[in-house]
């Protein structure tokens, strides 16, 4: 059994001299930052991009490996839509950029000010922000651009304005 596996694993005190919260940036890019200086490492990337989760208590972003965990900023959304996958019948999967992939829940889509597409993710407990590239591959499933529409898994649905954060 891992800590993380314990019902308070969350509600624990951090280890003694240490906080939980971090100076790891997550910018609206999808890069990571620790202590202003851009975390390189793809392996380390590749970690940090898998440990995003929600803590359970407050619902603010924090890395976790199931044996330890810690806030982290996101200065927009804690994941991201790197593309998509548009299979039969018109079902579509996010490919995330943590590497994992999961279908869609059209009803969660929405639209930022600056005329990016969100949905959220991880069963709806996460947002993810979409790339320029996976925002473009909605393209064939634009039915109308104003108001968006798109139809998805043969239902239509027009894309609302993201709530405000």
């Amino acid at each position: 059994m891992k800590p993380g596996d314990h019902p308070d694993f969350f509600r624990f005190a951090p280890p003694p001299g240490t906080s939980r919260e971090s100076s790891i940036r997550l910018d609206r890019e999808g890069r990571f930052w620790h202590d202003g200086a851009r975390v390189d490492h793809p392996a380390i990337e590749r970690g940090l991009r898998s440990w995003i989760g929600r803590h359970p208590d407050d619902g603010r972003p924090i890395l976790t490996n199931g044996y330890d965990w810690c806030y982290f900023q996101a200065d927009d959304a804690p994941l991201f839509v790197d593309a998509l996958r548009i299979g039969e019948g018109g079902a579509v999967s996010l490919l995330l950029f943590d590497g994992t992939e999961e279908p869609l829940d059209p009803a969660t889509l929405s639209l930022g000010e600056d005329g990016v597409v969100y949905a959220r993710a991880r069963s709806g407990a996460l947002e993810a922000r979409f790339s320029r590239h996976a925002q473009t591959q909605l393209a064939p499933l634009l039915v109308e651009a104003e108001p968006p529409t798109l139809r998805v898994g043969g239902r239509e649905v027009t894309l609302p304005p993201r709530a405000a954060r």
